[in-house]
């Protein structure tokens, strides 16, 4: 059995500005909106899958090419171009600690105009791998009530520093927390034990700052795990969801879809 893909049929493309950029938004769907930040190399047919997904579950789903050719399958070549292109990219600082990225205030905008644009009481934020932690720095924002951070990955864990960041700058993690403290705010966070790109030390920050709201899932990928996972599995979502029944991946899947409609409906 291999991970969910699927292709760009359904999905309506039209450009969104905000921030002082401009991207292509694929939407899709009814009920309330998710917003699905791409993970490295850009909207390839698993990140296509998991759209769909939260689509058939009721939700509507916006999705931003920041980068890469969506639909495009993902291929080594095709993830390292993307990566170095964006690694020197202003937008996303993604060697930066204690940073404000300009891709967060531009997710914010996009959350509001998803939020205006569709029912129910918020929108979710998914970010995954490279995007991970935008999700939690678009929920500064008062109309995001479901951040999830799937493996988050900025910025680049290469030092003892990187790793502990919370992938956002101080001001912003304080107002999430706030918000945590007193307005109910939740977050998601997942990641494989062994995952080194997706450093634990990162959701020890988070989990100090936010406390109890931020439900942590962690699936053993340590040697001999009981699932099989490689050391370097990495995409919880994606490129490891096996869809049987107390698969850890499959069954992760399920609590984001839970968690959105807990905080959604």
């Amino acid at each position: 059995m291999t991970a969910p893909e699927a292709d760009l049929s359904g999905w309506a493309a039209a450009p969104f500005s905000a921030a002082g950029y401009t991207h292509d938004v694929y939407r899709k769907g009814s009920g309330p909106g998710v917003v699905l930040i791409p993970e490295m190399p850009g909207i390839h047919p698993g990140v296509l899958a998991l759209g769909n997904h939260l689509v058939e579950n009721g939700f509507t789903v916006a999705i931003p090419s920041l980068f890469g050719e969506p639909g495009r399958p993902v291929s080594v070549p095709y993830v390292v171009a993307g990566i170095s292109r964006a690694c020197v990219s202003r937008e996303f600082a993604a060697m930066a600690t204690n940073k404000q990225r300009p891709v967060s205030v531009y997710l914010r905008a996009l959350a509001r105009d998803l939020n205006a644009a569709t029912p129910g009481n918020g929108v979710g934020v998914i970010g995954m791998c490279f995007t991970g932690g935008f999700a939690l720095a678009a929920a500064v924002d008062d109309s995001v009530l479901a951040p999830v951070l799937s493996q988050p990955s900025v910025p680049f864990p290469l030092t003892t520093k990187q790793r502990s960041d919370p992938g956002m700058s101080e001001t912003e993690l304080g107002v999430v927390a706030d918000r945590c403290a007193n307005d109910g705010l939740c977050a998601l966070g997942l990641r494989f034990s062994a995952d080194k790109m997706a450093p634990g030390e990162r959701f020890t920050t988070l989990k100090q700052r936010l406390g109890d709201a931020f439900e942590v899932i962690e699936i053993d990928s340590g040697p001999g795990n009981e699932h099989g996972f490689a050391r370097m599995a990495h995409s919880v979502l994606t490129d490891e969801v096996r869809e049987t029944d107390g698969h850890p991946a499959y069954e992760a899947r399920k609590r984001v879809v839970e968690f959105l409609t807990q905080r959604l409906t």
